[in-house]
């Protein structure tokens, strides 16, 4: 076994290879850029190599850098992560004429299946069924319209190269086609290096589904089931499960045994996925073969007890597979939520900044049965830059079923505290609770579907809104009892505080009145039900954890005047608990309306512009791109929401603009 592994990655992959390296006892070693020299990645790791400056074309994927961080610590192998070079057939055959071990495949089979076009060739050979498209490199914009055409829109546009929903376009036309040809050709040689573009025909209605394979150097080759990633934004997963509530056993094996005979087919060795698009008749159509770790495994390693990252060494040291196929049983249910660095009230852009408040769930076994997991590569204090993708951790959760999983997965995403940056949490959390995400009937369009004008906060159903309501009560009255307690006074001395209240929250009014003994509150709503409310939460504490009738309630806490601001199950509340009176009285008074922003186009991330399409003068077209922005290895195409006349432009090419500054104005 090794000594001595270098991980050539950053962020939370980079922490969970040395967790289990460190388990293992064997010594680590974290590389790291002007951007990561205070990241977690390096403070976990036994020796740190500084390699570069921060944008990722001249730190992370330089080859000649990482082998030097190799030479100098005497790093016997190196694990990629994903993303990077993990991927890279160049790098993997570097380490092997340097006699350092890649912990993945051999570079034959990088090449063979890390190139999109060349495993579809391979995948067809073999007789798998594969998704129609053109399988040659495209030239230019012309070229791509005409073969879009022939295959038939909608047509997928996407990086030979890519991987993580880089380079990637769905286009409805020629305009699109076009557009999407030189946005995807421009990202792919921004994150990859490999500006090669190949179409395809766009399965609609379909579902993402993949198969975990683990092949070792003596012949052997398993697959782990399946994980379940159509919940996708931008062709980005955003949450995933394990096993899909979609597949019977007789399609799982069938897929199951495919994956395996195309991975034995390119001598393939270490973890890898063979992702499929699935029709709703269960028809199954290869995609790619993504020859690394996934962000996703650990959903697998939680219905299966294998440690893909130990097992990915132990195959790469020359051990045997230590299980077989028949050993791999699906135990209960798991769901993965990313947390990303975008702010989803703004179209999901990238959010950039200092994590001022960074908590998330106690990890381990749950008072429910279940088990939560986050895989993290921040800490509270630290920055998320703009220069490297946006996620900053994955959340997973276990139970023994589906919903139990799902719940699990709310009470924990409720119990995350962020702040400081834009985040989806809010988003995920809306996700957990949508009737469709529930009920398992879903496809990858199943955001574009459910959120088509983007997201502005989940809507509560009257059974929470209710439990919301009494614990905001319960709440008040322990707030209001402290601010009325003066040190040192006797109780007499001290202004009793009401039975009576109001408390207004999402448009709806509760009048009630409120009871309390050492054990908790009593609730009692004007309908003349009532509601049992136990908690230990004191002002000034940011969460709340409740009881509201035997369920629990998780919410963020902040204080506004008159009431709190609650946030829970991807809605955020104002909430305002007041006196039959006050409430009276509020009725009157008036709300301040937003400023009027329509004559501006503000920058809606912090990014750089990379360029300006019109001028001063130029009559504009609802629709029409206007500038592109880059953010987080992300080109975003900022488009006029109406016709209008460019009055002035603010910031030219190569202005680096916070959130919110302005472009440029309107007449």
């Amino acid at each position: 076994m090794f000594k001595k592994i270098l991980i050539a990655n950053r962020g939370e992959i980079a922490c969970r290879v040395i967790k289990s390296a460190q388990k293992m006892g064997i010594k680590t070693v974290a590389v790291y850029s002007d951007a990561d020299r205070n990241a977690l990645h390096v403070k976990m790791a036994d020796e740190a190599v500084h390699i570069g400056a921060s944008p990722a074309a001249q730190s992370y994927i330089v080859i000649d850098k990482i082998m030097d961080a190799v030479r100098q610590t005497g790093a016997e192998a190196v694990h990629p992560g994903y993303g990077f070079l993990s991927e890279n057939m160049n790098f993997a055959a570097a380490l092997e004429a340097e006699g350092v071990v890649f912990v993945g495949p051999p570079s034959p089979a990088i090449e063979a299946m890390g190139d999109k076009i060349t495993s579809k060739k391979i995948a067809q050979a073999a007789g798998v069924s594969t998704v129609p498209g053109h399988m040659g490199l495209i030239a230019d914009a012309d070229e791509a319209v005409k073969i879009a055409t022939q295959i038939g829109y909608p047509v997928m546009i996407k990086a030979s190269a890519g991987g993580g929903g880089k380079g990637m376009r769905i286009a409805w036309d020629d305009a699109e086609a076009r557009e999407g040809f030189q946005s995807s050709k421009n990202e792919a040689a921004a994150s990859f290096g490999d500006d090669r573009i190949f179409i395809e025909k766009f399965v609609t209605q379909p579902r993402h589904i993949e198969i975990q394979v683990l092949a070792d150097k003596h012949g052997n080759c398993v697959y782990l089931h399946e994980r379940e990633c159509s919940i996708q934004r931008r062709n980005q997963k955003v949450i995933e499960e394990a096993p899909s509530p979609f597949l019977d056993e007789a399609t799982r094996r069938a897929m199951g045994e495919q994956a395996c005979a195309l991975a034995k087919a390119v001598g393939y060795t270490s973890a890898g996925t063979v992702e499929f698009i699935v029709d709703g008749n269960r028809n199954f159509y290869f995609l790619e073969m993504n020859t690394r770790l996934q962000v996703e495994h650990p959903v697998t390693e939680l219905i299966t007890g294998v440690d893909l990252v130990e097992q990915m060494i132990r195959v790469a040291s020359g051990e045997p597979l230590p299980f077989k196929q028949e050993d791999l049983k699906i135990h209960g249910w798991a769901m993965e939520s990313r947390l990303y660095a975008e702010d989803p009230y703004r179209n999901f852009l990238p959010s950039i900044g200092r994590l001022t408040r960074y908590r998330p769930p106690v990890e381990g076994h749950t008072p429910r049965g279940g088990i939560v997991r986050n895989d993290t590569g921040v800490f509270e204090g630290g920055e998320i830059s703009m220069f490297y993708d946006p996620m900053i951790a994955k959340l997973c959760t276990w139970g023994p079923t589906r919903l139990a999983a799902i719940e699990e997965m709310r009470l924990a995403l409720d119990t995350f505290e962020v702040e400081g940056i834009g985040h989806n949490l809010p988003f995920v959390g809306a996700v957990m609770d949508h009737p469709r995400f529930v009920s398992g009937n879903i496809t990858t369009a199943f955001i574009a579907e459910e959120y088509p004008d983007g997201f502005q906060g989940a809507v509560l159903d009257a059974d929470t809104l209710r439990r919301v309501a009494a614990s905001a009560a319960a709440m008040n009255r322990v707030a209001e009892i402290r601010r009325t307690r003066i040190s040192g006074t006797m109780d007499n001395h001290e202004r009793r505080v009401g039975d009576d209240w109001i408390v207004t929250l999402q448009g709806v009014e509760y009048v009630m009145t409120i009871s309390a003994d050492h054990a908790g509150s009593t609730v009692q709503f004007d309908d003349g039900t009532t509601a049992r409310v136990v908690s230990d939460w004191v002002p000034g504490q940011p969460l709340a954890s409740l009881s509201v009738d035997g369920v629990p309630v998780v919410m963020k806490v902040a204080k506004i005047s008159g009431g709190f601001r609650l946030r829970l199950r991807g809605a955020d509340l104002k909430v305002h608990v007041r006196t039959p009176r006050q409430a009276e009285l509020a009725k009157l008074m008036l709300e301040k309306l937003p400023p009027d922003t329509s004559k501006f186009l503000l920058c809606p991330m912090p990014g750089l512009v990379a360029k300006v399409m019109v001028a001063v003068g130029d009559e504009v077209q609802e629709g029409q791109a206007l500038a592109t922005v880059e953010a987080m290895k992300m080109e975003n195409i900022l488009k006029a929401e109406r016709k209008g006349v460019v009055k002035a432009i603010k910031a030219l090419a190569g202005s680096s603009l916070k959130v919110d500054e302005v472009i440029m104005e309107f007449e």
